[in-house]
């Protein structure tokens, strides 16, 4: 898989946008995501190269969805071509996400097409409290679900289950998928 270039002014606008609405200064929202000052520094000024992980700990730290910290600003008529898209890699293991749609401040709801290779599972913290995760297998095998109660899935096959508890994705052979995934 190759690594693509992170959406990195979208990702310093909404960095900052959120930051500013809970009213936090960096230095309080760094220590929230458990991470140092200078990289949130760094992505604020859009710089920086954040991983999947180090973006969902600042969502969770601001109480929004992943999706709100990569969704471009909308259009009326959008058009995301095959390998396109915001997508973001895993540090730890072959795992990517591209964002598709985000939902409204209404509808929370986020739509990712994931890419997932063999290797390192990737291990997922648990997301804003609420969340709800539903996979389509769209080609490969793929072992998901929360930590004790991973299932597998083949092509066609959908499952759901809370995203707010640690969870997992595991590629059994080359696969890909697509998540929506609920903000209550």
């Amino acid at each position: 898989m190759q690594q693509p270039a992170p959406p990195l002014a979208t990702i310093a606008t909404a960095l900052r946008r959120e930051r500013e609405r809970v009213g936090i200064s960096i230095a309080e929202l760094a220590r929230r995501a458990g991470l140092a000052k200078s990289t949130l520094s760094q992505l604020e000024a859009g710089s920086g190269n954040p991983s999947i992980e180090t973006l969902w700990s600042l969502g969770v730290a601001l109480g929004v969805p992943f999706s709100r910290l990569v969704e471009p600003p909308p259009s009326q008529v959008r058009v995301i071509r095959a390998g396109e898209g915001p997508r973001l890699l895993a540090d730890k293991s072959v795992y990517a996400a591209t964002l598709l749609a985000a939902g409204s401040a209404h509808a929370r709801r986020d739509l990712y097409v994931l890419e997932l290779e063999p290797g390192t599972p990737r291990e997922a913290e648990a997301h804003i409290p609420g969340s709800v995760e539903h996979l389509v297998c769209a080609a490969g095998r793929i072992r998901t679900g929360p930590e004790g109660e991973e299932v597998d899935l083949g092509p066609g096959d959908y499952v759901t289950f809370p995203g707010d508890v640690p969870h997992r994705y595991e590629a059994l052979e080359p696969s890909w998928a697509v998540l929506v995934m609920e903000h209550v």
